[in-house]
């Protein structure tokens, strides 16, 4: 059985709605944790930093599926200089955010390896 354009097409828009909705329910759900700690006396950095982190880890997630969806999109469609253009300012626009938003996670760059991290950490000791 053969697949069409537009079926593949399709999956490529459910991917950026599956996108959006994770990226919502993230929200709702990061949202609800942060007044549960409120409530059990969370207070300051703690709370603050915890929020940040699962809203990150959400629209992470999102994102990377947002990005999926739209190259299926444009390698699917009619391909012109301005859909490729387009697609290269969302992937450009994206993987800056998820860049940063990997920086705000892990305390690094996602093209650092966890080993550099750790000797940049024993660096600080030593001069402490």
């Amino acid at each position: 059985m053969l697949v069409s354009l537009t079926n593949v097409q399709k999956i490529g828009t459910f991917l950026d709605l599956f996108g959006a909705v994770i990226i919502f329910i993230g929200v709702l759900i990061s949202t609800g944790a942060v007044v549960w700690h409120f409530i059990h006396h969370w207070r300051g950095d703690k709370l603050y930093d915890g929020y940040r982190k699962d809203l990150a880890r959400s629209i992470l997630l999102g994102l990377e599926l947002l990005i999926a969806g739209d190259i299926i999109r444009t390698v699917t469609g009619t391909i012109s200089i301005a859909s490729v253009i387009a697609l290269a300012g969302i992937v450009a626009i994206r993987s800056f955010l998820g860049a940063e938003f990997e920086m705000e996670l892990t305390g690094r760059w996602p093209w650092q390896s966890s080993s550099k991290r750790k000797k940049s950490k024993s660096k600080t000791k030593k001069k402490a």
